[in-house]
C-alpha cells in the first residue's frame, strides 16, 4: 500500500511530543547524575554482592546486544518469494473461524472472495462458533451476496477458535490451508504470497502472514502504537527467523499449511492438553510446533499482508498479551522437547537460538522485576533516568525501522509506546508463567 497522509489531532502532537521529551530529557539528566551512578558503582563494586549485580546487568546487556545483531544479520539475507503463475498454484483452502464478530466478518469474506486467485481454485470456509451475537446473519448476508465462493457453518455450541479450525481442516479440499481471524483483510494478492512458497519450496510446510493493525486511523491511542510494535515484530523479527526458515509463530490473523503436514498432526493437536487440561489457547503456535517437528521449514512472507482489528482499550489488551505470554511458556515447553534433537535436514543451531532467547526473554522477566522494584526504592531518579535512556535506545531502534518503509510521523509511536509498556504492561510475562495453566480466550466479548 503507497504511504498515507497523516494528520495529527492535538492530543495526539501533545502524546508524542511529551513522550519524546522526557526520553531525551532523561539522557541530558544522567549527566547531571554522574557523581551519583559513581556512587552508586563503588558501593556496588565494594560488596560480593554488588560486583555480581554488575556482571549479570553486563552480561543481559551483551546478550541482547549480540542477539540483536544476530537478527539484523539474518534480517539482511531475507528475502520475499515471488508469486508463481496461475498453472502453478495450489488449490487452496481458506478457513474463518468466528466469535462474536460482528460486521467484520463480512469484510473479512468479502476480501478474501475478491482475491486474485483462480476462482477454480479457491475454497472459503466461514465457521461460526457459537456466537452470541449478530455474527451468523452477517455470514448468511456474505453468503448471500458472495454465492458460491463462500460456504457458512455454524457450530452447534461455543467450542473455542480450535474446534472451529478443526472442523474446516476435515472439511477442506484444498492441498494448502489458509487460516485468517474473521476480524481482518486481506489484499488482493495476500493469497498467491501466501501459496507461492509451497510451490517453490517442497520442504516449506508453512507460512506466517505480515500482520498489520486494522483500526489504527480510530481515535484510540493504542493501536497507533500497536501498529509500529507489529511492523517491527513481523517485518524484522519473523523476517530474521524466516532466514532460518524456523519462524516460532505463525499468526491467527494469517497463516497457511500444506494440508499433509497438517493432517499429520491434527489429533494430537486438536487433544492437546497442558497440565491435564485441554488447550484452548495458542492454537497457532502449537500447530507451528507441530510442523517444525516433522522437519518442515516456516517462513515469512512480508508482502503477504493482513490487517486486523487490535484492542483499543487497556483491558482488552493486557488480556491479550497474557494469553500471548501463557500461550509462550507453553509452547516454549513444547519446542524444547525437539529442537535440541535431530529434527530436520541441515543446519538446526540457529533453531535453537531462537529457542534459547525466547527461553531468556522468559526467565529473566521475575528477577528483572523484582530488580526494577528494589532500585525503585533504593534510587528513584537513577531508576527513572536510565530506563528511560534505554527506552529511548530501543525505541529508536524501532521508529528507524518503521520509517524505512512506512510514515515518519507514525514512527514516532514507538517512544510513547515504550513508555506505555515499560510503566504498565511490565508485569504480564510474571503473570503469565505464574498462570501458564490457566484457560480462556479473554477477550471475545460481544461488539
Amino acid at each position: 500500500m503507497e504511504k498515507e497522509n497523516y494528520n495529527l489531532r492535538p492530543i495526539e502532537y501533545v502524546i508524542l511530543s511529551g513522550a519524546l521529551t522526557v526520553l531525551v530529557c532523561s539522557i541530558i539528566q544522567s549527566f547531571d547524575y554522574q557523581e551519583c551512578f559513581e556512587k552508586l558503582r563503588m558501593e556496588r563494586m565494594q560488596s560480593t554482592t554488588g560486583q555480581m549485580l554488575i556482571y549479570f546487568g553486563l552480561t543481559i546487556l551483551i546478550l541482547k546486544l549480540s542477539f540483536l545483531a544476530y537478527l539484523l544479520i539474518l534480517h539482511l539475507k531475507y528475502k520475499v518469494i515471488k508469486t508463481v503463475s496461475d498453472e502453478k498454484l495450489p488449490t487452496l483452502t481458506v478457513i474463518v473461524p468466528a466469535y462474536n464478530e460482528g460486521e467484520l466478518v463480512y469484510h473479512t469474506l468479502k476480501s478474501l472472495a475478491n482475491s486474485n486467485y483462480p476462482t477454480e481454485k479457491l475454497e472459503i470456509l466461514a465457521i461460526d462458533d457459537g456466537s452470541k451475537d449478530d455474527t451468523w446473519s452477517w455470514m448468511q448476508k456474505a453468503k448471500s451476496d458472495l454465492g458460491s465462493r463462500v460456504q457458512i457453518f455454524q457450530q452447534p455450541e461455543n467450542k473455542g477458535k480450535r474446534h472451529a479450525l478443526y472442523r474446516g481442516f476435515n472439511i477442506g479440499k484444498g492441498e494448502i490451508f489458509v487460516t485468517v481471524d474473521s476480524d481482518s483483510v486481506v489484499l488482493p494478492d495476500t493469497l498467491r504470497l501466501m501459496a507461492s512458497p509451497f510451490v517453490t519450496n517442497e520442504d516449506c510446510g508453512a507460512v506466517a502472514g505480515n500482520v498489520k493493525v486494522l483500526n489504527s486511523n480510530k481515535t484510540s491511542i493504542i493501536p497507533k502504537m500497536l501498529n509500529v510494535s507489529f511492523a517491527f515484530s513481523f517485518e524484522f523479527v519473523r523476517s530474521a527467523q524466516s532466514s532460518l526458515g524456523s519462524v516460532l509463530c505463525t499468526p491467527g490473523a494469517l497463516s497457511a499449511y500444506r494440508k499433509t503436514a497438517v493432517m499429520n498432526c491434527l489429533e494430537d493437536w486438536i487433544n492437546q492438553t497442558f497440565m491435564g487440561e485441554p488447550s484452548d489457547i495458542g492454537e497457532d503456535r502449537t500447530m507451528t510446533n507441530m510442523i517444525l517437528k516433522q522437519g518442515y521449514n516456516v517462513l515469512f512472507q512480508r508482502n503477504a499482508v493482513v490487517y486486523t482489528d487490535t484492542p483499543e482499550r487497556f483491558k482488552n489488551l493486557y488480556k491479550m498479551f497474557i494469553r500471548w505470554e501463557r500461550s509462550n511458556v507453553r509452547e516454549n515447553i513444547m519446542m524444547s522437547k525437539f529442537a535440541f534433537k535431530n529434527f530436520r535436514k541441515g543446519p538446526k543451531m540457529g533453531t535453537r537460538i531462537l529457542l534459547l532467547n525466547q527461553w531468556f526473554r522468559l526467565l529473566l522477566s521475575i528477577p528483572a522485576t523484582i530488580l526494577m522494584f528494589t532500585f525503585i526504592v533504593t534510587h528513584p531518579l537513577l531508576f527513572l533516568t536510565s530506563t528511560f535512556s534505554a527506552m529511548l535506545v530501543y525505541a529508536s531502534i524501532q521508529t528507524i525501522f518503521y520509517a524505512k518503509r512506512n510514515s515518519i510521523v507514525e514512527a514516532f509511536w514507538a517512544y510513547p509506546y515504550s513508555i506505555f509498556y515499560a510503566f504498565t504492561l511490565f508485569w504480564i510475562t510474571p503473570y503469565a508463567i505464574a498462570t501458564a495453566n490457566k484457560r480462556g480466550w479473554l477477550t471475545r466479548e460481544i461488539k
